[in-house]
């Protein structure tokens, strides 16, 4: 006889039930959702970090200015997010709120750590709290801390990891390999920027468009997030379609 799925059994139906083989099914039903969400990747650089993401505009009267993507956490700190993005903005708003009383408290930033931290602490409450469900999103956060610049990832179940480059949402598998063989921690935002850019346009192929693309960075000289203009974008685009 041919063992029953473990949704039929019922393994799915709350978040706080673990199937047999050790697995909370509905946490892994988030990060499904993470991985058919659009785009996102962060990006270490010698001179700063980078931020870069798909809007995934489908319909044609969508505004594409109107769409937002990257988020301001504080002056030095931003973040992308990849899913669910109305459980994102939910964070995201946490997260500034920690970042405006940690100022008016301390006088000084918060380090993106702490940010990371309070973040998951939330998502891991979510895992194992009844009549609650996971949020079905990843968020990059992105920084310059007093001793340089730091990119974190979050999934749904409250685990963190720092990295030198990382993307997540549609097309991460081929983006990662991308990443793999040419990131340099030598890299300047704009050399990041040709190099996402470049994987975006592999990945998306026909569908591809600058107006699609949200782009931020923030340098280590002055700690201020700043938007990268799509004239910017369209000029790196062309340069990559000419080699």
């Amino acid at each position: 006889m041919q063992p029953m799925p473990h949704q039929l059994m019922g393994y799915d139906r709350a978040i706080t039930m673990f199937s047999p083989d050790g697995r909370l099914l509905q946490v892994e039903y988030a990060k499904k959702t993470v991985k058919q969400g659009s785009t996102a990747m962060g990006i270490s650089c010698k001179d700063g970090v980078l931020i870069i993401a798909d809007k995934r505009i489908v319909d044609k009267l969508i505004i594409p200015e109107s769409v937002e993507k990257i988020f301001k956490i504080d002056e030095h700190m931003g973040a992308t997010a990849s899913g669910i993005l109305s459980d994102a903005r939910v964070l995201i708003e946490r997260a500034q709120l920690s970042a405006q009383q940690h100022t008016v408290t301390y006088g000084t930033a918060i380090d993106t750590i702490s940010i990371v931290k309070d973040i998951c602490s939330l998502k891991q409450i979510c895992t194992q709290s009844g009549g609650l469900r996971p949020f079905g999103v990843s968020i990059i956060l992105a920084g310059i801390d007093t001793d340089g610049p730091k990119i974190y990832e979050t999934d749904p179940t409250g685990i963190y990891f720092r990295y030198k480059a990382t993307v997540i949402g549609e097309g991460e598998t081929e983006i990662e390999e991308i990443f793999e063989k040419e990131y340099k921690e030598t890299m300047t935002i704009n050399d990041a920027l040709k190099m996402a850019v470049k994987a975006l346009n592999q990945v998306l192929e026909k569908n591809f468009h600058v107006d699609r693309i949200d782009a931020a960075y923030i340098k280590t000289e002055d700690k201020k997030l700043t938007s990268i203009k799509p004239e910017i974008i369209e000029k790196v685009f062309k340069e990559i379609k000419k080699k």
